[in-house]
């Protein structure tokens, strides 16, 4: 390979990674999930409402609007985040009981399930 066309790769790399680097942050994640209902304060101040569409995440920005899927039935829910957690190991959100009925969950407790990221 010429020093030429070496650094045409180079420059074409260098312009590509960062839409390659956004593009993963907003991946998809996978793991566990279960559901909570009750109805005090969440860590974003306002108060839990079970009857609410919302999630809580261990990192994901208050106010993320994500699509969460249940790997089972392929069920789907749009949630936002409003509170931190889950803090079971293996467990990647923990959903409002509205949330997790809408996707068939309920009676399990818990499901595995994929989430992609649609606003924050």
């Amino acid at each position: 390979m010429s020093i030429k066309s070496s650094t045409a790769a180079l420059a074409a790399l260098i312009i590509a990674a960062p839409v390659a680097f956004a593009s993963s942050a907003e991946a998809a994640g996978c793991g566990g999930a279960s559901w909570y209902a009750l109805t005090s304060k969440t860590a974003s101040g306002e108060r839990m409402n079970p009857a609410k569409l919302t999630a809580a995440h261990k990192t994901l920005r208050f106010g993320t609007k994500i699509k969460v899927t249940n790997s089972r039935n392929g069920k789907s829910v749009i949630v936002r985040i409003n509170d931190r957690g889950p803090f079971i190991r293996g467990r990647v959100l923990d959903l409002s009981k509205a949330a997790a009925s809408e996707i068939g969950m309920i009676r399990s407790g818990h499901a595995k399930v994929c989430y992609q990221i649609l606003a924050s």
